[in-house]
């Protein structure tokens, strides 16, 4: 059994902001030299999460504005309000981005087959900076054979 742990940090610019990091992970795959077995990419944020779609500029537009639909970062939020008065690090006021993160989750499994990611054919793993700009980590580990 082989075992690849890598980290690697993205810079985002703002949320929501949908970031293509497939190649980055593919990447991983191939150093590994792990020919069958799985990735598992996780992001090491409550408010930046890792999902798998399509990366089509118009979709990316919808599900942006799917996720304000959800948890719109004007609404009021208990959670900016105890962050706010307890913050001793300037963090703004992220209610929204928390509960878009609920619904999205911080990981992606995706299975390696004789050395490659298989994913579908319009497939892209993304970081999605769901509260403002700042440099996220991504964990990529891999196991199997």
């Amino acid at each position: 059994m082989k075992f690849l742990s890598q980290t690697f940090n993205i810079q985002t610019e703002k949320g929501p902001q949908f970031i293509d990091i497939t190649d980055r992970v593919e990447e991983a795959a191939r150093k590994s030299g792990i020919a069958n077995g799985f990735a598992v990419v996780f992001s090491k944020h409550t408010t930046a999460a890792i999902r798998i779609n399509e990366n089509e500029p118009a979709l990316i537009g919808d599900m942006e504005r799917m996720l304000e639909g959800i948890a719109p970062s004007c609404a009021e939020y208990k959670h900016n309000e105890f962050a706010h008065a307890f913050s001793t690090n300037g963090e703004r006021p992220n209610g929204h981005s928390h509960c878009q993160h609920l619904l999205l989750g911080a990981s992606e499994a995706v299975p390696v087959m004789d050395g490659k990611l298989i994913v579908g054919q319009w497939q892209r793993i993304f970081l999605i900076e769901l509260d403002h700009g700042r440099e996220r980590e991504v964990v990529v580990q891999l196991v199997g054979e």
